[in-house]
């Protein structure tokens, strides 16, 4: 798994990605609810845990926030370190951050690493290694990719419904199964929930981090910068409806830690 997903992120452009107009919506969302749960915060310390290239630690480093950022994938991690920002950045897994004290970061960031993990043991570790790290009060921001999207455009709009009955990579209630994908994991909201009962995590509040943004990519790409900005401001006004949030293509789980 972990060569696989160094091959992937070798070709992926994952800035690219985070600049398209469906990208601008999850950064601008993001970057929203990391400032909300920031503030009142002095001098806060934030963990970036699969910090990618970059796109969030350099961003809140260049604010003037103290950021440390670990990246499993070395030629994401060698973008990251040539925009020459603050970040303290090192080469390391979500599920083992030894290198860190207990209690250490304010805010912690974990953007990258549930995309990727399968097991549900391993999202646990992941998560726990984030509480550890995590301050008592400090608060904890986590994304995943939400099942019924991958359905929706994979299985359906794309056409390949016949095919993932066949190979049987769908349960009879069309939950993506691991061999489903095996770079990315799927999950639903009480996929989520179980998680952080299990590493004993409360939720504050879970957002849609792009809502229907991914769904509707052309549409959006078409927008003149006028119609898009009513589109940021319509997903802002709704991502927080608990009706939506399961048809997001991402979520971001926000936790506190006691």
């Amino acid at each position: 798994m972990t060569e696989e997903l160094i091959a992937y992120y070798n070709k992926f452009n994952e800035d690219k990605r985070l600049l398209s107009r469906h990208g601008q919506v999850e950064y601008v969302t993001s970057m929203r609810y990391i400032h909300k749960y920031l503030e009142g915060c002095s001098n806060p310390k934030i963990l970036d845990v699969g910090a990618g290239t970059g796109r969030y630690s350099v961003a809140l480093a260049g604010e003037g926030y103290d950021v440390t950022a670990v990246e499993l994938v070395k030629s994401n991690l060698g973008v990251l370190k040539k925009k020459g920002s603050s970040v303290k950045a090192y080469q390391g897994n979500a599920m083992k951050l030894s290198r860190f004290a207990d209690d250490s970061f304010d805010l912690t960031l974990v953007f990258g690493p549930m995309y990727h993990l399968h097991a549900f043991e391993d999202k646990c570790k992941a998560l726990s290694e984030a509480k550890r790290v995590t301050k008592p009060g400090g608060v904890i921001l986590v994304a995943y990719c939400m099942n019924d999207y991958s359905v929706l455009t994979y299985a359906f709009r794309e056409g390949h419904i016949l095919e993932s009955v066949e190979k049987q990579l769908l349960t009879e209630d069309f939950h993506c199964k691991p061999e489903a994908n095996p770079l990315y994991s799927f999950v639903r909201l009480e996929d989520i929930d179980r998680i952080n009962e299990a590493v004993g995590l409360t939720r504050i509040q879970i957002i849609a981090a792009d809502g229907p943004a991914d769904h509707m990519r052309p549409v959006i790409n078409a927008m003149s910068e006028e119609e898009f900005a009513w589109f940021i401001k319509y997903h802002l006004a709704t991502c927080e409806r608990q009706d939506l949030i399961g048809a997001s293509s991402h979520t971001v789980d926000i936790l506190s830690v006691k």
